[in-house]
């Protein structure tokens, strides 16, 4: 199993040896969590040879909280009661947080807060990195926790920081093709319905939110930081191009890079493994023949809901370019396709 499942409390183990931490850190958690799974709540779920490796468990609320300090005033928001990932090397965290705030979203709930113990610094990294800010602290039976809050519209100009939320203003927008089989590993979120999710690797590529291409298209060396590109799974040859050509996702560039600009072939590795699809011998393959010379970073925003179909580009928005790798594409018609792709409006800053 390679990806992200929702499943019953009730039939997962709790006898697993996964959970012991938790049975640690928490007094009553075999307590809460039999209380959960009598009522039939689920969580997030992700298994690595058929041994659970990660558990997120998400609650929507509206309340206030005295137990925190500062309270938290009453308000919809999104609490991570429980939140675990054996970490492996494999970016998996990041894939989990995207879980997260897709939750958020797709409830219209606009703040998520976590309640964490100090000791667990690389996951309060991974929750900085993505926007969450310390709030105040938590005084339980089992000690003092820190509370995080990540509020999804108090931007800051940051592409990171303000993620899922992409700002529309003032930035070009692109059109990027992608082959299918990279597209896949890629961007777990966006395949297709009638792909296998059996193809899914437990690796950094497919999980992270961070993302890395590699290809020899002149027009990518226009992309500049926070341009926006949508992403175009070209056609797998299963039938018309008209109708297995689409655009799955949005992603904000980050950068991109020639590779001449390394200094040697260690530099180049050390760049792209944590995030490229392509194993080390093919990599070095690429820098010693420099057949694919740019390295396009990007961040993973948004799945479309619908993909968007080359018949309605071409026909519909009348675009046609002379080369579907890579084009710009208009403010206009980059809002067209994310409505008929029915993305969440309010993952789009307009101002």
């Amino acid at each position: 199993m390679a990806n992200i499942s929702y499943e019953y409390l009730s039939n997962i183990k709790l006898e697993d040896p996964f959970f012991d931490s938790l049975k640690e850190d928490y007094q009553k958690f075999i307590e809460w969590y039999m209380k959960k799974s009598d009522v039939d709540e689920a969580a997030y779920t992700f298994y690595v040879n058929n041994r659970l490796n990660a558990f997120l468990y998400l609650k929507i609320e509206n309340e206030e909280h005295l137990d925190i300090s500062p309270p938290l005033p009453k308000k919809r928001r999104i609490k991570v009661g429980t939140f675990k990932i054996d970490a492996h090397g494999t970016k998996l965290g990041e894939r989990f947080i995207k879980k997260i705030f897709d939750v958020a979203i797709e409830s219209a709930t606009e703040e998520v807060y976590v309640t964490i113990f100090p000791k667990h610094v690389g996951l309060i990294l991974l929750l900085k990195t993505f926007g969450f800010h310390k709030y105040g602290i938590k005084s339980t039976s089992d000690g003092i926790e820190d509370v995080y809050i990540k509020r999804f519209h108090n931007l800051v100009g940051d592409i990171l920081l303000d993620y899922p939320i992409v700002k529309f203003a003032n930035v070009n927008k692109y059109v990027l093709s992608i082959y299918p089989k990279f597209h896949t590993q890629l961007f777990p979120e966006s395949i297709l319905n009638n792909e296998d999710y059996d193809l899914l690797n437990d690796c950094s590529p497919t999980n992270s939110i961070h993302k890395l291409y590699i290809c020899a298209m002149d027009g990518v060396l226009n992309f500049q930081r926070g341009d926006l590109i949508l992403i175009y799974r070209s056609s797998d040859g299963q039938g018309p191009a008209k109708y297995r050509s689409v655009v799955t996702s949005v992603c904000t560039v980050e950068e991109v890079v020639n590779m001449e600009q390394f200094n040697n072939e260690d530099e180049y590795l050390e760049y792209c493994q944590p995030y490229s699809i392509f194993k080390d011998f093919e990599l070095k393959n690429f820098y010693k023949m420099r057949k694919y010379p740019y390295i396009i970073k990007m961040v993973y925003n948004i799945a479309f809901k619908k993909r968007v179909i080359n018949d309605y580009l071409a026909n519909t928005l009348g675009i046609k370019p002379n080369y579907w790798g890579v084009f710009p594409i208009t403010d206009d018609n980059f809002l067209k396709v994310c409505e008929e792709g029915r993305i969440d409006e309010t993952l789009l800053y307009m101002d």
